[in-house]
C-alpha cells in the first residue's frame, strides 16, 4: 500500500513522522469492509439520502446568497452590504454569484485539479510533503499513531506571494494548468480582499486597519479528492472543523456535494450553485470582529456512487504582527471575547493539534465570567 509521511509533533515540539496511507489507492481495492482507522462512530453519521429529501415535508434552511456585482454598484451596494453583514452574522457561509472571475479560467482550473488527481501514484507521490513541513499530498493534523483518519486525499499549497512557494511544488505542476492556477488565484486574491474590505465596512472597521491586516498576507489553497467509499455512513471526508483562515472560497471541482455546516444543532447540506462559489468566515476574522461574525464547523462527507473533488483557497492575515479584536469592536458593552497574540503563535497552535470543531478558537476564548485584558 502506497503511504504518505504525515508531519506529528511530539511532546518536545519537534516533528516526527507517520507513515499515512493514500485513501485514493485504498478505495481502488476490493474491500470488503473499511479498515477500522477509518470507521467514526463518534460522528453519528446520518447520511440523507435523495428519497430522504424527497419525502420531507421541510426542506433544510439554504445559506443566503451575495451578489457581489450588486456590493460594487452605487445603487444597491447598501442593501447587498446588509445581507451580507447578515450572512456573516448568523451562517458564517454564503453563496457568492456575479463574483466576477472569468468563466473559462475557473472551468481550466476544475479540469486541472482533475488530471492532477488522476495522474499515476509516482506522479503524485512526487509532491509529497517533506519532514516538518506542512505543504504537499497527503493528509494534514495527524498528530498520533492511534488516530482516526479522514476518507480523502489533499494537495495543499502556498500559492501567494509567489516568494513563499515551496520550489518542489507549485513550480513542478503541469503545464497549462500551473498557469491557470496562477492566474485563478490573482484573481481570488482580488475578490477576496474586496470582500474583507466589505466585511470592514459593515462591522465599521476602518480601511486602514483591515489593509494592514491582510494586504501583506498569504494565500493557500486546498486540493481534496474525496473517494466513493463502499460504506460512506462509517467514514468521514474531512474532519468537523472551522478553518483558522480570515476567508474562505470554496470550488466545487464536480457534481457531487459532500458539503454540510452545522446550523442550529443540525448538519445542514450546501449545494453549490452553477458558477458560484461558497464563502466562510474563518477563525481569524470571527477574532477580528470580536466574535460578532462566526467562523463555523463543517465537514465533508462521502459516497458510494463517485469521487468528490474540491479546491478551497484560504486568504491569510500577515504572518508578522498580531491578531486580536479590533479596538473598534472592544467597547463597555462588548468585552474583548479573544485574547491578542502573535500570528506566529496563531498558526502555530493550529497545526500542532488535530483538526476538531473549534478547538483552536476556543484556546484563544476568554472566558466570559472574565476581564481579561488584551
Amino acid at each position: 500500500m502506497e503511504a504518505m509521511e504525515a508531519k506529528v509533533s511530539d511532546e518536545a515540539g519537534c516533528c516526527t513522522e507517520v507513515q499515512v496511507p493514500l485513501v485514493q489507492e485504498l478505495a481502488k481495492q476490493p474491500l470488503t469492509s473499511i479498515p477500522e482507522r477509518y470507521v467514526r462512530p463518534e460522528l453519528e453519521l446520518h447520511l440523507v439520502s435523495e428519497a430522504e429529501a424527497s419525502s420531507s415535508s421541510s426542506p433544510p434552511p439554504q445559506a443566503p446568497v451575495i451578489d457581489m456585482a450588486k456590493l460594487l454598484s452605487p445603487d444597491f451596494h447598501d442593501s447587498e452590504l446588509h445581507k451580507l453583514d447578515y450572512a456573516c452574522k448568523y451562517w458564517g457561509f454564503f453563496q457568492l454569484i456575479n463574483h466576477g472571475v472569468r468563466p473559462s479560467l475557473v472551468e481550466n482550473v476544475k479540469k486541472g485539479v482533475e488530471e492532477f488527481f488522476n495522474l499515476p501514484v509516482e506522479e503524485k507521490t512526487k509532491f509529497k510533503k517533506k519532514a516538518r513541513e506542512v505543504e504537499g499530498y497527503g493528509q494534514l493534523f495527524v498528530v498520533s499513531e492511534e488516530q482516526k483518519l479522514d476518507w480523502a486525499d489533499m494537495l495543499h499549497l502556498t500559492t501567494l506571494p509567489p516568494e513563499a512557494r515551496k520550489p518542489h511544488l507549485f513550480p513542478n505542476l503541469p503545464l497549462p494548468f500551473r498557469d491557470n492556477l496562477n492566474e485563478y488565484c490573482t484573481e481570488l486574491w482580488k475578490l477576496a480582499m474586496e470582500l474583507v474590505m466589505l466585511m470592514g465596512e459593515a462591522l465599521n472597521i476602518e480601511g486602514r486597519e483591515m489593509r494592514e491586516l491582510f494586504e501583506q498576507g498569504s494565500q493557500k489553497v486546498r486540493m481534496n479528492y474525496y473517494p466513493a467509499c463502499p460504506q460512506p455512513e462509517k467514514v468521514i471526508g474531512l474532519n468537523p472543523h472551522s478553518d483558522a483562515s480570515a476567508l474562505t472560497i470554496l470550488l466545487q471541482v464536480n457534481d457531487m456535494q459532500g458539503l454540510q455546516i452545522k446550523k442550529d444543532d443540525a448538519w445542514v447540506p450546501i449545494n453549490p450553485l452553477p458558477h458560484a462559489f461558497v464563502v466562510n468566515v474563518g477563525d481569524t476574522f470571527e477574532i477580528v470582529s470580536n466574535g460578532i461574525y462566526k467562523s463555523i464547523e463543517h465537514r465533508a462527507t462521502v459516497n458510494s456512487k463517485k469521487e468528490r473533488m474540491s479546491m478551497t483557497t484560504f486568504l491569510n492575515a500577515r504572518s508578522h504582527g498580531v491578531i486580536g479584536p479590533s479596538p473598534n469592536l472592544v467597547t463597555s458593552e462588548r468585552a474583548p471575547q479573544f485574547k491578542t497574540i502573535p500570528m506566529s503563535d496563531f498558526w502555530k497552535t493550529f497545526y500542532s493539534r488535530q483538526l476538531r470543531g473549534k478547538s483552536n478558537l476556543d484556546y484563544l476564548r476568554i472566558p466570559n465570567d472574565t476581564h481579561e485584558s488584551t
